[in-house]
C-alpha cells in the first residue's frame, strides 16, 4: 500500500481530533462534507454507515479498525484508506494510504492516490493552524 506522508508542526491530538471525528472531515478534505454512522465524536471499528460528499452524494462505507490516538482505516467501496498520526519531534507525521481490493479498484486507487496526498497535506495545514 503506498503511503503518502506529511510531516506537521501540529501536536498528534490536535491531528487525530481532526481525523477522527467525522464532523470535522470536511475542514481539511476538500470533496467531503461528513459522514452518517460511522461513530461519534469520533470513527468507530466496525460501523457502518455513509460518508457524505460535496453535492450530497453518500458513499456506503465501513470503518475497518482503530487504534485510538494512532490510526483508523476504512472502506469506502473496493477502496481501504487508512489514516495514521504519530508523534515526530515536536510535531506529528501523518500518513494517509490507499489501496484496491481487486484489479478495477487498484487502478481507482492509484488515480485517488494524489488526492490522497493532497488531503494529507491539508489536513497538517488545518491542524497547524487550529495550533
Amino acid at each position: 500500500m503506498p503511503v503518502h506522508a506529511v510531516n506537521c508542526k501540529a501536536p498528534p491530538e490536535r491531528v487525530w481530533a481532526l481525523s477522527a471525528r467525522p464532523q470535522r472531515w470536511g475542514e481539511w478534505s476538500p470533496h467531503v462534507r461528513g459522514a452518517e454512522g460511522l461513530g461519534w465524536p469520533e470513527v468507530t471499528e466496525g460501523a457502518r454507515g455513509h460518508v457524505v460528499l460535496r453535492g450530497g452524494l453518500r458513499l456506503p462505507a465501513r470503518i475497518a479498525e482503530v487504534a485510538p490516538g494512532e490510526s483508523w482505516s476504512w472502506q469506502v467501496g473496493g477502496l481501504h484508506v487508512r489514516h495514521s498520526v504519530r508523534a515526530a519531534g515536536a510535531g506529528s507525521r501523518i500518513e494517509h494510504a490507499v489501496e484496491g481490493s481487486s484489479a478495477p479498484w487498484s487502478l481507482a486507487a492509484r488515480t485517488y492516490a494524489p488526492i490522497v496526498g493532497l488531503i494529507a497535506r491539508n489536513l497538517a495545514r488545518v491542524a497547524e493552524r487550529d495550533t
